[in-house]
């Protein structure tokens, strides 16, 4: 197995994409959505680059990471992707790099209960700021 304290940001950016739309999808069904139309509006309020960005600077700002989790952001941030930001500038893409390395990194590491605190503080952090979090979308 591969230890995931060796992988880059870009690794975990990519689990962590996939950890955290599986998190917003089960939140977005349990509030009864059920159109995927319906579904995929309301997802990307939550996992857009820009709401990630978004979120990730809400945590910094409010100091809610741990110094491992920074870390571990900071890696995804800095990573050098090959591909190009659509939709976003390159620090919004890269800041909503560091925001899924982090998720990702939660996920390999086993920290479930984190993830969960994480991602129900991202859910509630977007509703309470839906309004901000449209507009940059």
């Amino acid at each position: 197995m591969t230890d995931y304290k060796q992988l880059n940001g870009l690794a975990l950016a990519y689990v962590g994409d996939a950890i955290y739309e599986v998190y917003i999808r089960d939140h977005l069904i349990a509030t009864g959505r059920t159109q995927p139309k319906q579904l995929h509006h309301f997802a990307t309020q939550y996992v857009s680059a820009k709401a990630q960005a978004f979120l990730i600077q809400q945590m910094l700002d409010e100091q809610i990471l741990q110094e491992e989790e920074e870390k571990y952001y900071r890696r995804g941030r800095n990573s050098k992707s090959h591909t190009i930001a659509k939709n976003t500038d390159i620090k919004t893409y890269r800041m909503s790099t560091g925001f899924e390395s982090v998720m990702g990194y939660l996920h390999l590491s086993k920290q479930t209960q984190r993830l969960d605190e994480l991602a129900v503080w991202c859910i509630q952090k977007v509703e309470e700021n839906s309004s901000k979090v449209k507009k940059k979308i």
